[in-house]
């Protein structure tokens, strides 16, 4: 995508804003960001990587406390990435370390997203029917739980409204 000020380089900024109820967004090249007044912030030397492992408590520019015991002997059996390296340069090394590190990374993943949990994003087309997806996978989900509890009457009437949401889109 080109940048829509001066339509020639690549964009690799983009700016939203709400004008009047209204969201516009721009995509823009560094320079032309840099003549709107789009300001990057400046890292005083330190490297992205560790400003983000700051975020978890570990980095240089860290303000939490962690164990150095911890930090030295943690270290995912998957990848072999440590604690430590993460605070350093603020990657996880494969998907297990979100499972291994859960205790450290859980408290700033929810400050920074809101949630610990990832729903991603749906697209414009079909997005009814993934919705819809979702919905019978977590009612069958609650159903489960309800028969496992010997809730009866409340596994019943999920499994009708799982029925009547299967025979709307015609699911199965």
């Amino acid at each position: 995508m080109y940048c829509d000020e001066c339509k020639t380089k690549p964009a690799t900024v983009s700016v939203t804003q709400m004008f009047n109820g209204n969201q516009v967004q721009l995509h823009l090249c560094p320079e032309c960001a840099a003549q709107k007044g789009v300001g990057f912030f400046d890292l005083g030397g330190t490297s992205l990587p560790k400003l983000l492992g700051s975020f978890f408590g570990l980095g240089p520019l860290s303000m939490g406390q962690v164990q150095p015991s911890l930090v030295t002997s943690k270290s995912c059996p998957n990848c072999g990435v440590s604690l430590k390296s993460i605070g350093q340069d603020g990657r996880l090394g494969c998907n297990r370390c979100y499972e291994v590190f859960r205790e450290h990374l859980e408290p700033t993943l929810r400050r920074i997203h809101g949630n610990t949990v990832h729903t991603g994003k749906l697209p414009k087309k079909g997005a009814g029917k993934i919705k819809l997806q979702r919905q019978i996978e977590q009612l069958k989900s609650e159903l489960q739980t309800a028969v496992v509890n010997e809730q009866y009457e409340k596994a019943a009437e999920l499994r009708d409204r799982i029925k009547e949401l299967e025979k709307s889109k015609g699911v199965r």
